[in-house]
């Protein structure tokens, strides 16, 4: 008996329509029911399943995994010990009043301390000292400087490093140190640095330079983690300095870019006992893409910390391995914790509800709010939702400025001139649940006072964006706002 042989052309297309919404249905049910998403995430999800069910489902697959369950970030049983008994004492002191601390502010903080410690794990020091920097060419100078005269290790993680001038002479120097003896580790994303190759590094590895990429793709142009991605910038040399804040390694990053011109952004270089915390961040991250499982984690605290001052910080992680929602817990309880002012600067400001809200109730309690946008998008949709989410602020009593000298990046906010954060994250829902991050939380009035000095100094590069204007918006602008703020919690 002849088989009979089926074409594209003879199946109905109306039985692949079905079979595409019965698959799109099973999604949606499993979305609601087993991985419980936010309400506006899953109406998001639902809406692009039944809108677009091919295309849906492809990426559903691709953007919507759920990573938390899947602890990929494992501690060795001497270092869960290690890290819960220092918080459990350090928490258990502040809580009776017998823990000291050298400045004021940190005990006006202390509750943010303890979130912080509860929520992100994260330990308190006091003996840091801070140096800010907001202009590229001069983080990347003393960046290089400080590998330059690395003796022992540099440890290295950024989530854009790009093949350009600016690119070249950061690996030359990198591989420079790798061939003097220098034990050098480069941990790159995956898609941010989706151009560098192995045969880009190939010197720098040649050179005994180390090198991984965190959730590399399994097949070529496959990767079933693409919207998951390590956003931290954090660098360590020596085990004594680091870095962290939001520049990347590219020329854009140093202003030398057109379309972008000056490159606006804010890093730190830290000196002190938050080092150990930022070598310690940067060793899981390098434990889990590298699969090099002899690293241990727990060895930078047994080295006795650089004493360089009487900074009390903080340094907070987060990402979707985790349902705690870390940093973005942080930044609500400086926001509902503020008293008098809150200056945020943020390229992206996409805030989910529970964000926008805090910052609502702030500005209506008479806190002096104040957000610093960019005047121009290097993502069109987050900008055009921005622009709605600032504008909704504008109503109820938030300034809002454009900066216009060039591209805002700087990712940072104090409060009430006593505490401050800065660091990786912006103020986007894909910042607080989908990417990894890394903030300083700043607890010392004069760090805090100079970022509000940096900040009132940017002021003079703005236009302030008010609410009579906003509602002289075009129609067009209105609808590009409507439209990209549709998927704002996917963004």
């Amino acid at each position: 008996m002849q088989g009979i042989i089926y074409t594209i052309e003879s199946i109905p297309w109306t039985y692949i329509t079905l079979s595409l919404y019965a698959i799109n249905i099973i999604i949606a049910l499993t979305i609601i029911f087993l991985e419980r998403k936010n309400p506006a995430a899953t109406l998001a999800w639902i809406m692009i399943l039944f809108l677009l069910p091919g295309i849906g489902i492809l990426f559903y697959f691709l953007l919507s995994q759920n990573i938390a369950r899947k602890k990929i970030f494992r501690l060795t049983r001497d270092e869960e010990r290690l890290l819960t008994s220092s918080l459990e004492k350090q928490t258990r002191a502040i809580e009776t009043g017998t823990y000291e601390f050298t400045k004021y502010e940190a005990d006006l903080w202390k509750d943010l301390i303890r979130l912080n410690q509860i929520y992100g794990r994260a330990y308190y020091t006091q003996d840091n000292n801070v140096e800010i920097i907001t202009d590229g060419k001069e983080k990347m100078d003393q960046l290089l400087w400080d590998i330059e005269n690395a003796k022992e290790s540099i440890n290295i993680m950024y989530f854009i490093l790009k093949r350009d001038k600016v690119g070249r002479e950061f690996v030359d120097t990198l591989t420079r140190k790798a061939a003097e003896g220098v034990k050098v580790r480069l941990l790159l994303d995956a898609m941010g640095s989706r151009n560098i190759s192995f045969i880009f590094l190939n010197e720098f590895i040649d050179a005994g330079g180390e090198y991984a990429l965190f959730f590399p793709p399994k097949l070529k142009f496959i990767n079933m983690k693409l919207n998951y991605r390590n956003h931290r910038k954090l660098a360590v040399i020596d085990d004594t300095i680091g870095y962290i804040g939001g520049f990347n390694i590219a020329k854009e990053y140093l202003g030398l870019k057109k379309k972008f011109g000056y490159w606006r952004d804010t890093h730190l270089r830290i000196t002190g006992g938050s080092v150990q915390d930022i070598n310690a961040r940067f060793l899981m991250d390098w434990r889990l893409a590298s699969k090099e499982k002899k690293v241990a984690v727990s060895k930078v605290f047994f080295e006795p910390p650089m004493i360089a001052g009487e900074t009390g910080m903080q340094i907070v992680s987060g990402g979707p391995d985790t349902e705690h929602d870390e940093i973005k817990r942080a930044f609500m309880k400086m926001i509902t914790s503020a008293s008098r002012t809150i200056n945020i600067q943020t390229p992206y400001f996409v805030p989910d509800a529970p964000v926008l809200e805090s910052i609502k109730m702030a500005a209506l309690s008479g806190v002096d709010v104040k957000i610093m946008i960019p005047c121009k998008p290097d993502h069109v949709f987050v900008y055009w939702a921005t622009y709605s989410y600032v504008g909704e602020l504008l109503r109820d009593g938030a300034r809002v400025f454009i900066y216009e000298k060039g591209f805002l990046h700087a990712k940072t906010m104090t409060v009430d001139g006593e505490v401050a954060t800065v660091g990786s994250t912006n103020f986007d829902s894909r910042s607080f649940k989908l990417n990894f991050e890394s903030n300083a939380f700043i607890y010392d009035a004069e760090t805090t006072r100079k970022l509000e000095n940096i900040f009132q100094d940017d002021l003079a590069n703005c236009r302030e964006l008010t609410y009579e204007d906003y509602l002289k918006r075009s129609h067009w602008v209105k609808f590009k706002e409507s439209i990209s703020r549709l998927p704002s919690d996917l963004l």
